[in-house]
């Protein structure tokens, strides 16, 4: 018989080994180290996207590049246009490229380049660009100022009647003669609408006024420009217009002592005593959504784009501190009603040359109309040489 006391001794000793069998189970538990797990080998980098290659883009110059206007102004978007799309974009241009069967060489010079947009600035460009285009049906074209398109070619312009009108409003106002005087290009609906812009733009603060033109028949050589406004001059114009790309126009009433304005770009320094004011254009725009759409894929052929004070494609800038007051009031009221809309140039009652209404009383003239102008409005003297569309 065991003693209470051993049976205690007893019962605590088999606890003993029990606790100490725990614990020896229980630390080669935490000491056993998992198994280790194998690393999954690594996926190669992907290899970078090769950069696209810039789009090129070439540009046709009837001009100089020097001008100080039409061709001074697009190609002043060209540079603006490297700048905003950077190494997206590559651009070249051929400047003083004739309205003849050349222009057609040098299309297809830039196709062979490697050019996928190309740019015609000028409307003589229009019949050797369609035939290119029809040939080059992977290049985008675009044709200032013509009104032919095909599936890869559109044309775009940009309403100048409406800086011609904005400088007639200044023109009437600052004549001592009543007589106004236009150098004209040549007579084709584009350079007529100005001209009778401008004569509206006058007869709107001074119906007394009565414009005469001489045409050159080119856009651009300065000896025939100088001796066009000379002889305005000696007929008794104290303002004159030009629808020319050069600055004698300017220069030639600098040295006469009389009034003129620039055109298509600021030519305020030509001739900065006889400044009155420019009527620009601002290619930007235009050009800005050409060449997006060619990046990103929206491009598409055919239709016409003709954007103005509204788009911000055409200004009038560098008003003469010699403009009275009141002038620059109304020009603000003209430029203000042609951003909104609630300002028509071509609005009736409007009367041509032989005294015919062209547009009956609130008539408003749409594009077709605007497009197709072969007349001379009241108050423009001579006589309307053949030409145009």
């Amino acid at each position: 018989m065991i003693q209470p006391s051993k049976r205690a001794l007893l019962k605590f000793t088999s606890l003993s080994v029990v606790a100490a069998a725990t614990a020896l189970v229980g630390c080669s538990k935490k000491e056993e180290a998992p198994a280790p797990v194998a690393a999954a080998p690594s996926a190669p980098a992907p290899a970078p996207a090769p950069k696209p290659e810039p789009l090129k883009i070439a540009f046709a110059y009837v001009g100089p590049v020097g001008d100080g206007g039409w061709t001074f102004a697009h190609d002043n978007a060209r540079k603006a246009m490297e700048k905003a799309f950077g190494d997206k974009i590559v651009t070249s241009y051929v400047e003083k490229v004739p309205e003849a069967a050349d222009a057609e060489r040098v299309f297809r010079d830039m196709v062979g380049q490697g050019n996928k947009l190309i740019f015609g600035t000028t409307f003589g460009y229009m019949e050797p660009m369609l035939k290119v285009a029809a040939d080059s049906k992977d290049v985008k074209f675009e044709h200032a100022t013509g009104y032919k398109q095909g599936d890869n070619m559109r044309t775009y312009d940009s309403r100048t009647y409406e800086g011609a009108y904005m400088a007639g409003v200044i023109a009437g106002g600052m004549t001592k003669s009543n007589t106004l005087g236009v150098v004209g290009s040549i007579p084709i609906p584009e350079v007529i609408r100005n001209i009778d812009s401008f004569t509206l733009g006058a007869q709107s603060v001074n119906p007394k006024v009565k414009t005469k033109v001489v045409w050159v028949n080119t856009w651009y050589d300065t000896a025939k420009e100088t001796e066009a406004a000379q002889s305005l001059i000696n007929g008794g114009a104290d303002v004159l217009f030009q629808n020319t790309d050069s600055s004698a126009v300017l220069q030639t009433a600098g040295k006469n002592k009389k009034w003129a304005f620039g055109w298509d770009s600021d030519m305020t320094a030509y001739a900065p005593e006889a400044h009155l004011a420019s009527a620009v254009i601002n290619w930007v725009p235009y050009y800005t959504k050409a060449i997006g759409e060619a990046l990103d894929g929206s491009w598409k052929g055919g239709g016409h784009t003709w954007w103005g004070v509204k788009e911000g494609a055409i200004d009038i800038v560098s008003i003469n501190d010699k403009v009275p007051a009141e002038l620059k009031d109304k020009l603000e009221k003209v430029k203000a009603g042609l951003k909104d809309g609630s300002f028509v140039i071509w609005k009736g009652p409007i009367v041509g040359q032989d005294g015919k209404p062209v547009l009956k009383k609130d008539e408003l003239a749409d594009d077709k109309f605007m497009s197709g102008i072969n007349f001379y409005v009241k108050g423009v003297e001579g006589k309307l040489p053949s030409g145009g569309k």
